[in-house]
């Protein structure tokens, strides 16, 4: 039966180590072998503190669910999720707050394919204030234009390639406008890597570690 994290436990991986965390429980997760977890017993565990090892920004979109995704238990990572996985100053402060302060070693920037948010950015929808939610995203879709000479929202190449190019983008926000992350990330304290979730197979691709 395995535990929750402990203080002892976080403290004793490294960023290579909570990345390979995840790699391999998605490897369960692909392939249904779910690590047997008491659930209450991990609520009684985490009930005086949590030591997550990691921190996910994800998107809002009911198939990706880090905890599952990442075959992960109670207390084992901080789940940020906001619409098309993107940068703002309350989701900056709560990776720094993830890191600095609760001593997370990970950070992963998911997104994922067939994503809603990235469609409508690919669109130019605008509704209300997922307008300026959406028009963060834009950057991915005119540099990946740029690539086929046209927007073609309806290509799903062309989705995938706006995916990954958004994903690349708050990573690299996330270093120009977090300096305590930065900091972290220049000292190996902190890792911090892009990663695109597949919603038809379950597994999750990572970029290279920055």
């Amino acid at each position: 039966m395995v535990r929750s994290n402990t203080k002892e436990t976080q403290e004793s991986l490294t960023p290579e180590k909570a990345l390979e965390l995840l790699k391999t429980g998605n490897y369960r997760f692909v392939n249904n072998l779910k690590i047997n977890r008491n659930l209450l017993q991990q609520v009684n565990e985490t009930r005086d503190g949590q030591w997550p090892f990691a921190a996910i920004l994800s998107c809002i979109d009911s198939r990706t669910s880090a905890e599952l995704i990442f075959d992960q238990g109670l207390g084992d990572i901080f789940s940020v999720r906001i619409a098309g996985n993107v940068i703002n100053e309350d989701i900056l402060g709560s990776l720094e707050y993830a890191c600095k302060l609760a001593g997370s070693k990970l950070i992963v920037v998911l997104g994922h394919t067939k994503c809603g948010a990235i469609k409508g950015a690919c669109d130019g929808v605008e509704l209300g204030n997922l307008s300026s939610l959406l028009n963060k995203i834009r950057p991915a879709v005119e540099a990946e234009t740029a690539v086929w000479d046209e927007c073609q929202p309806d290509n799903p190449a062309f989705l995938d390639g706006v995916t990954q190019l958004n994903v690349r983008h708050s990573v690299k926000l996330i270093l120009e406008q977090s300096t305590v992350v930065r900091e972290m990330v220049d000292r190996g304290e902190v890792g911090l890597v892009g990663a695109v979730y597949d919603v038809e197979t379950g597994a999750v691709t990572f970029e290279e570690k920055s």
